[in-house]
């Protein structure tokens, strides 16, 4: 029998949609994971859903603590901040277990209005919230058993990152400051992915209008991007980025709480915000990580030299990765965690112990 490649990629996406479901359905927690938490087991890290409250809404939110953890003793902290869609089961938890293992206690939380975090209308994606998230991680992780004030760094994935590069500009708690596969969503959603809709600026300015209009009116919520796409309009989406974003999402690592959604009225905060205003402002050691075959590069390589006055900052390109593959592939995860291992124990361990 012959099959096209077209017919087995979608087999081999069909296969792992069933195998994502199953580890799902497998996981208590929920993650979706390789090698995710199954159970807290004594001697090994940990993971303990936790919620809080910011700003009137509960947080809903996953702690890691690292093997033999001792609440008596002081240990490093990193919050981790997740992908635009995502959610913390997915790949942002992947990194906070991975550096929990290295010996951090990490946080990893859902955005508010977002994934099992409360507030409404649902999907709300504004960049003022999702950098008070970032704020809010803090505020919690801080005051958690064990945790050293002095140790706290920060990572941020896709459009966490560059809601991480705007966190760290005031709130100097950080100490030290990693991105991911950088995303500036105020600049693509102005723009457009690789600036393709700059002529239609103002008419989806004029559409969010209209949208926070009906939706403050009491008339219904209006939304954009996708939740959940088919085989066949998956094959025809032309852009690499986003045809493997919906691979992961709604395939290999799908999770019932992330989706592409967001309502059109957080446009107008959206199009109007860039991750890279006032960077200069970062004066943490930064270090920030991106595929060297990601469509998403240009943003990293655009921010990343405005960071005028971070000390020590690092540029790190992990060779034939995608943005996507950064999230899942072992072989890029493994190359992106140990260069975080040695940054965060140059700037958190290091550091703190010749001050001391």
């Amino acid at each position: 029998m012959k099959f096209s490649i077209l017919s087995f990629t979608m087999m081999l996406l069909a296969t792992n949609t069933v195998k994502a479901q199953e580890t799902l359905g497998q996981n208590p927690f929920g993650l979706v994971y390789a090698g995710a938490i199954t159970a807290n087991v004594d001697g090994k890290v940990n993971i303990h859903p936790v919620t809080y409250q910011l700003n009137g809404i509960t947080i809903a939110a996953n702690v890691y603590t690292p093997a033999n953890y001792d609440p008596t003793k002081t240990y490093p902290a990193i919050t981790v901040a997740h992908p635009n869609g995502g959610v913390k089961e997915q790949t942002a938890g992947l990194y906070a277990q991975k550096l929990a293992e290295a010996g951090y206690i990490t946080i990893t939380a859902d955005a508010s209005y977002q994934g099992a975090s409360g507030g409404e209308p649902r999907h709300t994606d504004k960049p003022q919230f999702r950098t008070e998230d970032i704020h809010g991680m803090a505020d919690f992780i801080l005051q958690y058993p064990g945790v050293d004030a002095a140790r706290l760094g920060t990572l941020g994935i896709c459009g966490g990152g560059g809601y991480t590069l705007k966190a760290v500009q005031s709130d100097k708690r950080f100490k030290a400051v990693a991105t991911l596969s950088m995303f500036n969503t105020g600049i693509v959603r102005k723009n457009g992915f690789l600036n393709s809709q700059v002529s239609t600026i103002q008419e989806r300015l004029k559409q969010a209008s209209d949208a926070r209009a009906q939706e403050t009116s009491g008339g219904e919520i209006v939304y954009s991007g996708v939740d959940g796409i088919t085989d066949e309009a998956m094959a025809k989406v032309s852009t690499h980025f986003y045809r493997e974003g919906y691979e992961y999402y709604f395939r290999t690592h799908a999770h019932p709480n992330s989706t592409f959604l967001y309502t059109t009225s957080s446009l107008m905060d959206l199009m109007s915000w860039d991750a890279t205003d006032n960077i200069d402002l970062i004066d943490q050691p930064l270090l920030m990580i991106a595929g060297s075959n990601a469509q998403t590069l240009y943003l990293t390589l655009d921010a990343f030299p405005k960071a005028t006055n971070a000390k020590d900052k690092t540029l790190f390109l992990i060779e034939g990765a995608t943005h996507i593959q950064t999230y899942w592939k072992p072989e890029y995860v493994n190359q992106a965690v140990s260069k975080l291992k040695v940054f965060f124990q140059d700037n958190l361990l290091k550091k703190h112990k010749d001050e001391l």
